[in-house]
């Protein structure tokens, strides 16, 4: 008689690691990477008009907001694991709508896919710091960065020469990749996450924890700069494709720039030993500073639309310095007890700078052009340098030290990016 045993992996779910979170965050940025630089250059070409298309963003974002801060009071009826399913659906769906083309579903299909980035992102954040020790999460930051460098360095090049060649093509593209990285969520079993402790009074207002947020000047001073870097982002990923169109110089060279920006996340491991050999503060300091002095240089917009074209790319390396550094103080900051409802916090910075940059950007149009967006959010990055100033000069040195990478002639397989 043979013996029936059921399998390892079937009777124990995996030890979640920083490698797993890696995989998820991969096939996220080619979910969202394929379709980036396309939305502002579909949206441009199915409105004409940058105002317009503003206020549609800002809508959205008003939208995602929202829904980011219901997500905590949604996890009370309904299990964590469900809730990034839900998310990732999104994905799909969104991008299946989109292959529709009308104005109508593209506008339907960034809101499901902007709605999927906050449910899966606060989610993940949460699981990020259930399962993954306050010693590593420098490690796991550097190694999503390096998991997606792919996704985010091919996705927006690839993706808008894909829809001028076939418009349904990317949004195709992007569906595979969500429902894979579905699929990888499920392989990991995740469950629902650590309980802590229950709470001995539930919340019944989803924005109650807001309170113990504003008494935390580190959390503060992190979302700040996650959502002044975001802005940054934002600058640089919807208005500089329509800048670039406005000044005839091709409705590819957002993508093919952000492709090419994305591709330094390669170069993530080098930038954290840089980051460990100095100090957070140095590090947010110095990118937060670059980014306001290169993004003042392309106001010059229309003058010379070449040179605001390369100011805005350089300083798109800065933002990834920043990317890698700006989170840590707030993520070293959370408390146990307080994941999922200061993931959800955190990951309002989306949408935040969803709802600011629009918002500054319709403003700024009724009285400039398009290149005052760039001065603008130069000038918040310039705030984020100053509030930077304020944090300990040590922050979380104790912490980044062991993180050190050996010397191995496999140090890169042994990364980890989520």
């Amino acid at each position: 008689m043979f013996e029936r045993r059921i399998p390892e992996w079937l009777r124990h779910a995996p030890t979640p690691s920083v490698n797993g979170f890696a995989s998820l965050a991969g096939f996220e940025a080619v979910t969202r990477g394929m379709l980036i630089s396309v939305y502002p250059v579909a949206m441009y070409d199915a409105l004409k008009d940058t105002a317009l298309i503003s206020s549609i963003y800002f809508a959205i974002g008003v939208l995602s907001l929202m829904t980011g801060l219901l997500v905590p009071f949604l996890n009370r009826y309904i299990p964590r694991r469900w809730m990034y399913s839900i998310g990732a659906s999104g994905f799909v769906l969104g991008s299946l709508i989109a292959t529709i083309g009308t104005p109508q579903m593209i506008i339907l299909s960034l809101a499901l896919n902007s709605l999927a980035t906050v449910t899966t992102f606060v989610c993940f954040n949460a699981y990020i710091l259930d399962y993954i020790k306050r010693v590593e999460l420098g490690k796991c930051e550097t190694l999503r960065m390096f998991y997606s460098a792919l996704g985010w360095a091919v996705g927006p090049v690839l993706g808008i020469l894909l829809w001028s060649w076939w418009r349904p093509a990317p949004f195709l593209i992007s569906a595979v990749a969500a429902a894979t990285m579905l699929v990888v969520f499920l392989y990991l079993r995740l469950g629902n996450g650590k309980l802590i402790m229950r709470a001995r009074t539930p919340t019944l207002n989803p924005l109650a924890f807001l309170g113990r947020f504003l008494q935390q000047p580190r959390l503060i001073a992190g979302w700040l700069f996650a959502v002044i870097r975001s802005c940054g982002w934002w600058a640089y990923v919807v208005y500089l494709p329509i800048f670039a169109v406005q000044n005839n110089l091709g409705d590819q060279l957002g993508g093919m720039l952000l492709s090419i920006t994305n591709a330094a996340l390669f170069s993530s491991p080098i930038l954290l030993r840089w980051m460990q050999a100095h100090s957070i503060r140095y590090s947010v300091r110095t990118g937060f500073l670059a980014a306001a002095v290169l993004m003042a240089t392309a106001s010059v917009g229309d003058a010379a639309p070449w040179l605001a074209v390369a100011s805005l790319f350089v300083g798109s390396f800065f933002l990834i310095l920043l990317d890698i550094c700006a989170g840590l103080p707030f993520l070293m900051a959370v408390k146990p007890s307080e994941r999922t409802e200061m993931s959800a916090i955190y990951s309002s910075y989306r949408d935040v700078s969803g709802i600011a940059t629009p918002g500054m950007a319709w403003l700024v149009l009724l009285v400039a052009p398009i290149s005052g967006i760039f001065a603008a959010t130069g000038a918040a990055c310039l705030i984020a340098w100053g509030i930077a100033g304020k944090l300990h000069p040590r922050l979380g040195e104790a912490r980044l030290k062991p993180l050190l990478p050996q010397p191995s002639p496999r140090i890169l397989p042994t990364l980890d990016a989520s």
